[in-house]
């Protein structure tokens, strides 16, 4: 039904939608009749794959062993401790008792009671200060289910604190003790996480739009685009196979609302355009959805296969994080080009109000972007050139990063696990929370622990067993776990170990290995994604030139985020970072980041072919600058929520997303991208040609 309550203005009518590939998806919805069906195809989906959602926890494996690629000696180990040692679905916790007075007869008799009562524990190990006792136990774990460890290791905790004499400091440490503080961090903060960044883009979208209303329905949209985006990731995880751990799932929920929000203020800023040219808004929404789907969809495939990139990692973390971001994306992108749209029409004009818009003569907007626009204009070579020497400076500051992060640095706060970790350091030889794992062969098992003895750094060696042809050793080092020391220690057991058929794994192995297959997947990976970017860049602009100047623009952008992020993390007293936190940021910086440049540089092409390349560079900035900027304080928003979880991670990742996608919205595609297109010409256009 066409709205009859505004003005028509005088002049010929607007111009039917022109021909294009998208004439049928847009036909179907923005209907008259197809949108009913498109609102009940997603309430049905929401109905099936819905109701999955709220279990996505349940799937997620945060045993950093079982991240580990195939190849890895940690890995290895792994297997042959589950198929030849009955190790499988199980860790180890070390109990450690200390009294700074030095502990009493009453102290040893309740670590030795609280030893016989753990199945399978150890023999206590008194340390020679005689201030600290200590013993190992398997705990019970699932690789599909967190509350079997969790809860194993929680009723330990509190068999050994109950009854214990006053002064005594118990400790649960060890890989189940780290495992399952890992736990307790995500335990019910996806719940939380999404409340808070529910609550953040309300906030957002309410300063955006100063309506009591209209902001309902993006986020409306959005929400259930990502809800169900969780529905099906639980789906594949539980039936699939797919790998999701706690990184992974806090990632969907913020980027999926982020950039869902994104593509929606886009969507809906052209939609008021073209209410603004047209009384039916079902023919204003068809022409706004012909003019944003090619940015859109080329915004959200390049976000899709950059992250499908990621599959042909190492790590199995960052093989299952590739796909779940790809659904996520897929999903809201989904939402926001048919949901949002019928949801907007079937509500009509009104939504706006009190800014309900209406049928008037086309008007320049002298408004602050167009006047920036204008003096970009006037100086462009000064603009850039500046603009490029502040990101350069800024990511200079990157190669202070230092990524070597250990296990105590891993929690913004001191955890049980951490705290044991650190008294058993002070009475005990540093590795004895964590020994390292020497599997051999029976024949080789007496010659191997003499080698490994006399490696520099082993403070001890002992055999543990024996069992299915195989001998398992553990040595203890002198150096806390998952040091730059402890590592090298790994090293030269390696290779002293090297041709006897003997593997070392261990937490510090697992570590270890882990750097080095990040360090590979960086290699991999980076060009790979930079390849599939400049691939979408110039598939969506048909133009060389100014594809490459953007993929220039977002690594120095990138750099530019990495040097402020440094900076922040040392100021925060956090400098040492996870090397995963490299690849992450790059995959999300410059996917994510050649998002506003795609909205801009299309919007601006659109222009150039109707008013000359400079009006429509001017144009493109003026008419997409609001919005966009709005875009990306909801991007940078979201994911700065990142840094009320636990764990230092998660805060390094919202930290550097966040900086990264204001520096790209305030300073990338505001000045250094506008200012290159007019000082490059005509010519960046190649080999499309467009007049001046």
């Amino acid at each position: 039904m066409t709205d009859t309550s505004v003005s028509r203005p005088q002049g010929p009518a607007p111009a039917p939608l022109p021909p294009s590939r998208w004439n049928r998806y847009i036909a179907a919805v923005t209907g008259r009749r197809s949108k009913w069906a498109v609102l009940a195809a997603w309430v049905l989906v929401l109905m099936v794959a819905g109701g999955f959602a709220a279990k996505l926890s349940q799937v997620q494996d945060n045993d950093p062993a079982s991240w580990l690629p195939a190849d890895s000696q940690s890995t290895r180990a792994v297997e042959i401790a589950e198929r030849h040692f009955a190790d499988h679905d199980r860790a180890t916790a070390v109990v450690v008792y200390t009294r700074d007075g030095g502990l009493t007869p009453a102290d040893l008799a309740k670590a030795d009671a609280d030893r016989r009562t753990a199945p399978g524990a150890t023999a206590a190990t008194r340390s020679a200060d005689g201030k600290a006792v200590l013993f190992s136990a398997p705990v019970p774990m699932a690789s599909n289910d967190n509350t079997v460890l969790g809860d194993a290791v929680d009723k330990l905790r509190k068999t050994t604190s109950a009854g214990a004499p006053s002064g005594l400091d118990i400790r649960v440490t060890g890989q189940a003790g780290t495992i399952a503080d890992y736990i307790d961090a995500y335990s019910g903060m996806d719940g939380a996480l999404l409340g808070v960044t529910l609550a953040i883009v309300t906030l957002v979208l309410l300063v955006t739009y100063r309506s009591p209303v209209l902001w309902l329905v993006p986020l409306l949209a959005t929400f259930l685009g990502t809800w169900i985006a969780m529905g099906v990731v639980y789906l594949l995880a539980k039936h699939a196979d797919l790998k999701v751990d706690g990184q992974s799932s806090y990632v969907l929920t913020v980027l999926a609302l982020g950039v869902g929000t994104d593509y929606a203020l886009l969507l809906i800023a052209r939609y008021r355009e073209e209410l603004g040219r047209r009384a039916d808004r079902h023919e204003a929404m068809a022409h706004a959805l012909h003019r944003c789907l090619p940015a859109v969809t080329a915004s959200a495939a390049t976000v899709v296969i950059a992250s499908l990139c990621l599959v042909f990692g190492k790590m199995n973390n960052t093989q299952g994080l590739g796909p779940v971001i790809a659904i996520g994306v897929a999903v809201v992108c989904l939402a926001a080009v048919s949901l949002l749209p019928a949801l907007l029409i079937c509500l009509g004009r009104w939504v706006f109000w009190p800014r309900r818009p209406t049928v008037q003569a086309p008007r320049s907007d002298g408004g602050p972007w167009r006047r920036l626009a204008t003096a970009i204009d006037a100086r462009p070579r000064r603009i850039w050139v500046g603009t490029a020497l502040v990101l350069a400076a800024l990511a200079a500051a990157s190669f202070t990063l230092d990524s070597g992060q250990r296990l105590d640095e891993q929690f913004t706060k001191t955890t049980d696990a951490i705290a044991g970790q650190r008294q058993i350091g002070r009475h005990f030889a540093a590795g004895s929370s964590e020994p390292a794992d020497i599997y051999v062969a029976d024949a080789q098992a007496a010659t191997t622990l003499a080698r490994a003895a006399k490696v520099p750094g082993v403070a001890a060696v002992a055999k543990e067993r024996s069992s299915g042809g195989y001998t398992h050793l553990t040595a203890v080092f002198a150096d806390e776990p998952d040091t730059p020391s402890a590592r090298a220690t790994v090293t030269r057991v390696r290779d002293a170990l090297d041709g006897s058929g003997a593997v070392v794994g261990g937490q510090t192995a697992v570590a270890l290995d882990t750097s080095h297959a990040q360090g590979t997947e960086e290699a991999v990976l980076i060009p790979l994604i930079l390849a599939v970017v400049l691939a979408m860049l110039v598939l969506l602009l048909r133009a060389v030139t100014a594809s490459l100047l953007l993929i220039a623009s977002v690594v120095l952008s990138y750099g530019a985020a990495l040097g402020l992020a440094g900076l922040l993390y040392r100021a925060l007293g956090h400098p040492h970072i996870d090397r995963g936190l490299l690849l992450f940021g790059f995959l999300f910086l410059v996917a994510l980041g050649i998002d506003y440049t795609i909205f801009l540089m299309s919007r601006a092409r659109e222009e150039a072919h109707l008013h000359g390349h400079r009006a429509g560079i001017r144009d493109g900035l003026s008419l997409t600058g609001g919005v966009i900027t709005s875009a990306g304080l909801v991007l940078a928003a979201t994911f700065s929520v990142l840094v009320v979880l636990p764990t230092v991670g998660a805060l390094q990742q919202g930290l550097l997303i966040a900086g990264g996608v204001l520096l790209d919205t305030l300073v990338v595609r505001s000045l250094l991208v506008p200012a290159l297109a007019l000082d490059a010409g005509k010519r960046i256009w190649w080999p499309t040609r467009i007049e001046d």
